[in-house]
């Protein structure tokens, strides 16, 4: 390719946040290039010559992986938009629950009652659309991994 590698491009991209499926094509390819192609999230790595079949897999494949990924983002998009829901104080009760901490620890550390933070934590676990604390670490965990 003129001016940038397929390696290069696919930096870039990384650098972008732009999460497309990438299937590499090439006569020149050797097991560094593709192993790093791999590592930085290619979907595929194929050195010519291939059959019609491994390149038609290697395309479902990469169609499997968008719509994943598309899944993904959506699910995140609906996570985010849920803990912008929240108000201050939810948000900081959401941050202490999902560390593990006991209402009583979480009333000490914000200078509330217990019953403010029983009644947050409810709030929370609502508008997280969430039914255990399981289920609220895990959203936290992909909200801010």
């Amino acid at each position: 390719m003129p001016g940038q590698s397929g390696l290069e491009l696919q930096n870039t991209l990384n650098a972008m946040k732009i999460s497309i499926p990438i299937l590499f094509i090439t006569a020149h390819g050797d097991i560094p290039m593709s192993v790093r192609a791999l590592k930085n999230g290619a979907v595929d790595f194929l050195t010519k010559p291939f059959s019609d079949q491994v390149l038609l897999d290697s395309l479902h494949s990469a169609l499997e992986w968008h719509k994943a990924e598309r899944e993904r983002y959506q699910e995140r998009c609906v996570l985010q938009e849920r803990y912008e829901s929240l108000n201050v104080g939810e948000r900081e009760v959401f941050r202490l629950v999902v560390r593990g901490l006991l209402n009583k620890q979480i009333a000490g550390l914000l200078g509330v009652s217990e019953i403010t933070v029983k009644v947050r934590r409810g709030h929370v676990m609502r508008k997280m659309a969430c039914n255990s604390l399981a289920c609220l670490v895990r959203a936290h965990d992909y909200l801010f991994a």
